[in-house]
């Protein structure tokens, strides 16, 4: 029985309290909302110390401790440099599209009611893509370093609204009607990205391809204040909305009888998933199955209520990608793995052991 059975089910004569399993649940979730939080806390620093300079966990320490003016040291110029320029920029940005890549898979598990949805399924990081490889293939400056950026911005906001527009009739819009528009949507877009990649020069094509890979190579302090703005209004906004998706899980008619107005619901989520989503694939390319795997593996390990699951999946996805991007720049140094592909080199075997571990479980899927 999950924690919504709970909230709203009278309880049964002859059965145990549902009641009394809840402090084990919040004990569990409180845990691993510790043991996350003090992971991504020693992986940040690890991570803004290790690379082609290294600089040592301690005096990055030093350093940041000094610049907030609580002791500590500063480094040498060209360790400060590297520390403040190059490194706590990738960390930053990497904490930031991570936990926005996280929640937003949470969000969309819940609202859709699919274990399968995730940020990409109704086609916003398709239109992110599509607004940034036009702004590549056609050479367009208006907006100077800045341009990629917006266009993809603002194409994945209009999509997300495209899909939601075409997915609506007699005033509300249903889950499948918006998956299957997102999957026409989607392959709609990939068309557009291959013609656009069809008329670009070879420069063009070798910037298209390393975008769509995904990577944080370019990040900067500049890029990191354009997405934080986004992503700390849908990660505040998000857990707002925990309960009312908990209760949808009962379904809509149930959800409706318990007050909550489910397209308005629906409307909002989605809204805060398209902010979240447009901006980290704006600065970061199309990084996939943070919002997909991350969501599953905390709902084993601590149930289905979204109001750990979200604020947690959201420490997952930074944990998740600030490991990925350390591993991306390291492992075949000096070179550098896409980021995009490293995610969905260990995230589709892992993914694929999790259905086939919940198939057997369960007996099959029906």
């Amino acid at each position: 029985m999950t924690l919504l059975d709970e909230d709203v089910a009278a309880k049964p004569s002859g059965v145990s309290d549902p009641k009394a399993g809840r402090p084990r649940r919040r004990g569990r979730a409180a845990l691993l909302t510790a043991v996350l939080t003090a992971a991504l806390v020693v992986l940040a620093l690890v991570s803004a110390g290790h690379g082609a300079y290294e600089i040592p966990l301690r005096g990055v320490l030093d350093s940041l401790l000094h610049r907030v003016g609580l002791g500590g040291a500063p480094l040498d110029r060209v360790a400060e440099s590297v520390l403040w320029n190059v490194r706590l920029p990738r960390v930053v940005l990497a904490l930031l599209v991570g936990a926005s890549l996280g929640c937003a898979g949470a969000l969309m598990q819940g609202v859709f009611g699919n274990p399968l949805a995730e940020p990409g399924v109704i086609g916003i990081s398709a239109g992110a893509a599509v607004g940034a490889v036009c702004s590549i293939a056609f050479g367009l400056h208006f907006l100077g370093n800045w341009t990629v950026t917006a266009c993809a911005f603002v194409a994945g906001l209009l999509t997300v609204t495209l899909v939601y527009v075409l997915a609506r009739a007699d005033g509300r819009s249903e889950v499948v009607t918006l998956i299957l528009t997102g999957i026409a949507v989607n392959a709609f877009a990939g068309a557009l990205i291959g013609l656009f990649v069809f008329y670009a020069d070879n420069a063009q094509i070798t910037q298209i391809t390393f975008w769509q890979l995904g990577s944080l190579a370019q990040a900067t302090w500049p890029k990191v204040l354009a997405v934080l703005p986004c992503a700390l209004v849908g990660l505040l906004a998000a857990p707002c909305y925990a309960r009312r998706i908990d209760l949808l899980a009962l379904g809509e008619r149930p959800a409706r009888h318990l007050g909550v107005e489910v397209e308005r619901l629906r409307l909002t989520v989605i809204l805060i998933v398209a902010l979240l989503t447009a901006a980290a694939v704006a600065v970061a390319g199309i990084i996939s199955f943070v919002g997909l795997l991350v969501p599953h593996v905390l709902r084993m390990a601590a149930g289905p209520g979204h109001r750990f699951l979200i604020p947690g999946s959201a420490l997952g996805g930074a944990l998740v990608l600030v490991a990925a991007d350390l591993a991306a720049r390291t492992v075949a140094a000096p070179a550098e793995l896409p980021l995009g592909v490293l995610t969905a080199l260990f995230g589709s075997p892992f993914f694929f052991w999790l259905l086939r571990g919940t198939r057997r479980k369960q007996g099959g899927w029906a």
